[in-house]
């Protein structure tokens, strides 16, 4: 198995939130615990999961984001000028639609030295042990392509496109700050590219007033320029997700229509795609992965449901991209996280891990432990 990252054997990041969880979380939006006492109560079920985690026979542990409502918008509201605020819609999936949260811009964006993640990052490092400790955090791209109109009440952007610079900006501090805490394996969850796949998605952004003229070369550039002086020994990666709530899905589409600029032209390590169902089409676009140190880490066991992917499937999938893509620079995980919201998917804890450890003994049969 690898021994750097991304794994053989890897993960996206999110678990489904424990009943302690669920309930401190409850308690402290009815006023019943301080905000101490719930982060005590996170801190012991973080604990927890890394100790599972680890006997699961991952390589690296994550915080399960555990202290987050969303895998987006708490990092979005920690930035400096960017906030989360009330709507009267949400985000709409297939037959749901997410909480009424929506982004505003009311200034020149910027990194927040204080941010909130900074400490949940510094304890899943203090808890690591002889573990890689990954942390995750929303791609730039995300950030715009959730821009509506009127999300910008601030003079300092005429327009969407005006904030790229100052969201690098932000993000190569960030990049910075969490490598300096000691974190070595930072990943951008990202789920434009696989809106971008979507002329369904496309015609919605463009409705919502988003030039998608060039984009995915924008995106790249936008991506670069966040990834620009990182240090070389931290591995960023990129988790592509084609949107993931109480295990509803929003795109669908191949990779075909972003594969050069997302492969070949942005500076990640790492490429977590999600191939569990024909929504994402074939493995004809890793073709377009360069040869070297990249990988691509195939989502090939659902996080959807508890239902266990049958092994020779597995592999037998695996073969066929390598077709596309040398072995050597593939692995294997989720499609996505098992919760990406603290409402998580429709599986068990069980469930849940049965999968990891399956997609363990799988990357072993393959590549060797």
């Amino acid at each position: 198995m690898s021994h750097n990252p991304p794994f053989r054997a890897d993960i996206v990041g999110s678990f489904l939130r424990t009943d302690a969880i669920h309930e401190a979380r409850e308690a402290h939006e009815a006023g019943r615990i301080t905000d101490a006492e719930l982060a005590a109560i996170e801190d012991r079920e973080i604990i927890d999961l890394i100790r599972n985690e680890r006997e699961a026979g991952l390589k690296l542990v994550t915080d399960g984001e555990f202290r987050r409502a969303w895998w987006h918008y708490d990092f979005f509201d920690g930035l400096t000028n960017v906030s989360v605020v009330d709507s009267d819609h949400g985000i709409q999936f297939e037959g749901v639609q997410t909480k009424t949260k929506v982004l505003r811009i009311t200034g020149p964006i910027a990194w927040n030295p204080e941010h909130p993640f900074l400490a949940h990052a510094k304890f899943v490092l203090d808890h690591a042990g002889d573990a890689v400790a990954k942390f995750t955090i929303p791609s730039p791209t995300v950030l715009h392509f959730r821009l509506e109109p009127g999300a910008i009440v601030t003079d300092a952007y005429s327009s969407p496109e005006d904030i790229f610079e100052d969201l690098a900006a932000a993000y190569r501090e960030a990049v910075t700050a969490f490598y300096d805490l000691g974190i070595r394996y930072l990943q951008f969850d990202d789920t434009a590219w696989a809106y971008l796949c979507s002329e369904v998605e496309l015609e919605k952004a463009r409705d919502r007033g988003l030039d998608t003229d060039g984009i995915a070369e924008r995106y790249a550039g936008l991506i670069n320029s966040a990834l620009a002086g990182r240090p070389a020994d931290l591995t960023v990666t990129t988790h592509v997700c084609r949107g993931n709530f109480r295990s509803k899905w929003i795109s669908s589409g191949g990779y075909e229509p972003v594969a050069k600029h997302l492969l070949a032209d942005t500076g990640y390590d790492g490429y977590f795609l999600e191939y569990d169902t024909e929504r994402a089409g074939g493995f004809e676009p890793l073709r377009f992965l360069p040869k070297g140190d990249k990988t691509v880490v195939l989502g090939l066991i659902t996080s959807k449901s508890g239902t266990l992917e049958a092994v020779e499937d597995v592999k037998r999938r695996i073969a066929e991209a390598s077709e596309f893509a040398p072995l050597e620079q593939l692995a294997l995980s989720p499609q996505c996280g098992f919760a990406s919201t603290e409402e998580g998917n429709e599986l068990t804890e069980e469930q849940q891990w049965a999968k990891i450890r399956e997609i363990v003994a799988i990357a072993d049969e393959v590549w060797g432990a």
